[in-house]
Order: C-alpha cells, then structure tokens, then sequence
C-alpha cells in the first residue's frame, strides 16, 4: 500500500470524526437551535471562505461564480438540509437522526433512478430494500415514544443531500468547496429572523466555533483532500464508521442510550449500507 493511499485513507477516516461530532455538539450545547444554527454557518462559512481564498488566491470570486446554478442549487439544497438536520437532533434521538442519514447512498440511488434513469444493479436494490426495513422499525419506535417528528425531519435532510450529491454527480465539473461555503452562510441568513445572535456568552461562541469549523468545515476539508487519493467506494465505507461513532460519542459524553427499536433498525442499516459498500469495492480494496 503506497503511502499516497496510506494518507487518502486516514484523512477520510479524519472526515469521519469530525462529522460523527454533529449530536455532540447539539447535545453540548444549550442554546436554540436557530442561534446555534446562525453561528455554525458564519464560523463554518468563514473557514471554508478562507480556504477558497488561500487555494485560488486573486480568482477566488470568480471561483464562486463558476459554481452557477448547479452550485447554487446544491448550496440551497445542502442550507435547508442543514436546517432539518439540527432541528432533527432536538425532536429524537442522535442514533435515529444518523442511521437514517446513513440511507443516503440508497435513497440517492432511487432518486437517481426516478430522476436520471439511471439504473441500479439488483444488489442495490436488494440492500435499499434491507435498509428501508431497519428504517421502518426505528419509525415505529419513534412513532411509539414521540419522536416522530425528529426522525421526519431527518429523512427530509436525508432527501435534500441525496439531491445535492445527484446534482454534484451531474454536474461534476461544479467546484463543491464554493457551493459548500455559500450554503453555511446560506444557512445562517435564512435563520436570521428567528435567531438571537448577539444573546450568547463568550463561551458559548467558542463552542459554537468549534462546532462549525471542526464538524463541518474540517469534516469537509479531510473528505476532499482524502477524497482525492482514494477510490469513491473506499471513501463511502469508511464514511460508514461515522454513525456507530456518532453514537457511541455521546452515549459516552452524556449517557444517551439509544432506543430497542432504534438499536434493531440501525444494526439491520448499518449491516445493509457496510454490506452493500463492501461487496462493491472489494477489488478496488485487493487492487491497493
């Protein structure tokens, strides 16, 4: 293995990390989650601005104008997604927001098939099928103990990423880092109105500083980097260890235990998503 591949693979892995942080840092921190929404957009916003400046120097602007409107929806897309995604951290538990985010490879794939025509192999389908399952199981124990809400609001994040990787994958000369950039501030300026930014502690804004450069905007920065140095398949299973992660990090930090019905719909996920991606990238594996 060429250290080249050594490298790509743990800078995913790093990716993986920082994502899994998400239900911390919600859990961690106690303000609403508009404000807190408002924050981790401009800190994230921020940093990946930063970053588009130091890579494209003097044509940074026009960087951000090439994005178009494929970029535009993407950044759009990924804004509202983001806005579900925290709220769904309030209404349930963090276990139920992550395993059903973890259905996104399948859902983009009937997404893409109803959208594109693009054309599933039989195993997809077989493992979309196994993953719809598990998700059905943890619905009807949220359904049971109130969470529902929560975990709709998830599987609407869910859609809206599956749409944005649709059209990244269409449009896949659109730079993503621009578009990831443009949709934190995105995010926070359609929170504006109903946030109280100024009503938070000097601590509380470190906090929310780690929040959106750690979690998100170092979460992105790792996958791209690393992203490029390994196969897209070899990224997606490491990707998978962020929600048995997620999970254990604040069992761990806050005593959050997932639901029975949680635990049984998000092994049979987890067992379709590892499944799916391994068989599917087992020679890419044997080949490094």
């Amino acid at each position: 293995m060429s250290t080249r591949h050594q490298l790509g693979l743990l800078l995913v892995a790093g990716s993986a990390v920082s994502y899994s942080t998400a239900g911390f840092f919600t859990r961690l921190i106690t303000l609403d989650a508009w404000t807190m929404l408002f924050w981790r957009g401009m800190f994230a916003g921020a940093f990946i601005a930063g970053i588009v400046v130091v890579q494209e120097r003097r044509g940074a602007w026009a960087a951000v104008r090439r994005i178009g409107w494929p970029g535009l929806a993407a950044a759009a897309c990924s804004g509202v997604a983001t806005i579900l995604f925290i709220n769904a951290f309030r209404h349930t538990s963090v276990a139920d927001v992550v395993v059903i985010f973890a259905t996104a490879p399948f859902v983009t794939a009937v997404l893409g098939w109803l959208w594109l025509g693009v054309r599933e192999r039989r195993g997809t389908m077989l493992a979309s099928a196994a993953a719809l399952a598990g998700v059905v199981i943890m619905v009807g124990g949220a359904f049971a103990e109130g969470r529902l809400v929560g975990n709709l609001l998830a599987f609407g994040m869910t859609v809206l990423m599956s749409v944005m990787m649709l059209l990244i994958r269409r449009h896949h000369d659109t730079s993503m880092l621009p578009a990831a950039g443009l949709s934190a501030f995105l995010c926070a300026l359609l929170v504006w109105p109903v946030a109280a930014p100024m009503a938070v502690s000097g601590f509380e804004l470190f906090q929310l500083a780690l929040f959106g450069v750690t979690q998100f905007a170092l979460g992105l920065l790792l996958l791209t980097m690393g992203g490029r140095l390994i196969s897209a398949g070899q990224t997606a299973l490491i990707n998978t260890a962020e929600t048995p992660l997620a999970v254990v990090l604040v069992w761990l930090a806050f005593g959050e235990q997932p639901a029975t019905a949680s635990l049984i719909g998000g092994a049979i996920v987890i067992a379709a998503v590892a499944g799916y991606v391994w068989h599917s990238t087992r020679s890419a594996w044997i080949d490094a």
